[in-house]
């Protein structure tokens, strides 16, 4: 990576240096289980709890709902697979057409053609509106899109369905860590990865109604929630890496980003920002560029230093359009042609101006190759 402009922080991050020193310290000082019955391990779960309470108080929630597990996959399957027992063999869910694969092939294992799926708006806001008419048990809504950076109203989608009695969960791996974390406690379930947010992977947490139960069997850790035994080194670091952010997130802007796009769309004709102003984070940047397919863009980037993606890494192998492109009503043409760019906190304006350069001058070299063998040319 030494050299390498880094832009698929929604895919990773790196681990930060306080998580880093919190993982090293807790497995010198700390390694026993948790669970154990002797004094030592003792001391294990009292900084197991500590963790929990110290997270439970960014969160402005009762500790008592936090279930620490290996990430967002988990916690999404968790959740799907707990409504399927909760509600009955005719109740139906909805689901926004754009959540992420781990929740789109749960609610699909569990409820098969019981979903009714939330539409997107052109620009991929899923509207607390699009419920209406809809008998549905529970709803799960995204709270930041993975490939767009589009934002969903969660906030609203809390209201709503607490006023109608529906269950909701929000998948927050992409909120977390870039967004305040302030009101996620309204929503009944909450997903969190921890390598999202410059934390170690393999671990994370979700948030649960209190008096939750689990079909996760074995033993009795996290309150009966979540069998098996707890990564306390990765959970404190973890926990280390969301209070590092948090204590810088005032000075993340979208400014640099906003200026990319700017000048991306005066100097390269055919670009289109995908979620143009709609409301972002503001590290995400999506575009279909013109006349080749992404996966030459991202090799001719590679090429200059620089990394990008064309969309969820979690889908990466599987092919075919992206959903969540196709749900917001783009053709596989331009799908086909669609980068996802997301930068973070270590990425600098001279990196956002390195990416425009890097693309300008991939866009001329793409095409003099183009011109010589007639290949990979997309017609549009």
């Amino acid at each position: 990576m030494s050299g390498m402009r880094f832009f698929d922080y929604n895919a990773t991050t790196p681990l930060l240096p306080e998580a880093r020193a919190a993982w090293l310290e807790a497995n010198d000082a700390c390694w026993l289980n948790p669970s154990s019955p002797y004094r030592a391990g003792a001391a294990a779960h009292a900084r197991l709890e500590e963790a929990r309470d110290r997270l439970a108080a960014l969160l402005d929630v009762d500790s008592r709902r936090i279930v620490f597990n290996s990430g967002a996959t988990e916690g999404n399957n968790a959740v799907l697979a707990g409504w399927s027992r909760t509600f009955g063999e005719k109740a139906r869910v909805g689901v926004g057409a754009t959540e992420h694969p781990s929740v789109l092939e749960a609610a699909k294992h569990h409820f098969d053609q019981r979903i009714d799926w939330l539409e997107p708006e052109p620009g991929g806001v899923i509207q607390p509106e699009t419920l209406e008419g809809k008998a549905v048990s529970a709803v799960s809504i995204m709270a930041a899109n993975n490939e767009t950076g589009v934002l969903n109203p969660w906030q609203e989608w809390a209201k709503v369905c607490r006023g109608r009695g529906i269950t909701m969960h929000c998948d927050a791996s992409q909120w977390i860590g870039k967004m305040p974390l302030e009101g996620l406690g309204a929503c009944d379930f909450v997903t969190a990865c921890a390598h999202k947010f410059g934390g170690p992977k393999g671990a994370g947490f979700l948030l649960v109604p209190e008096g939750c139960v689990s079909g996760f069997v074995g033993g009795a850790q996290e309150g009966g929630r979540r069998a098996g035994t707890e990564n306390l080194a990765g959970i404190l670091s973890m926990l280390a890496a969301l209070e590092a952010v948090e204590a810088k997130r005032a000075t993340f802007s979208a400014k640099a980003k906003g200026d990319f796009l700017d000048a991306l769309e005066e100097e390269m004709p055919g670009v289109t920002v995908i979620g143009r102003g709609q409301p972002a984070l503001w590290n995400t940047v999506a575009i279909v560029l013109p006349d080749f397919k992404s996966s030459r863009w991202i090799r001719a980037l590679e090429r200059k230093g620089v990394l990008v993606s064309a969309g969820s890494a979690c889908s990466t192998g599987k092919g075919g359009p992206s959903h969540v492109l196709a749900a917001m009503g783009l053709d596989p043409n331009q799908a086909d042609r669609a980068l996802r760019i997301s930068s973070g906190w270590e990425t600098t304006p001279d990196d956002w101006s390195a990416l425009l350069d890097a693309l300008l001058s991939s866009y001329k070299e793409l095409k003099k190759e183009a011109a010589g063998s007639n290949s990979q040319v997309i017609s549009i």
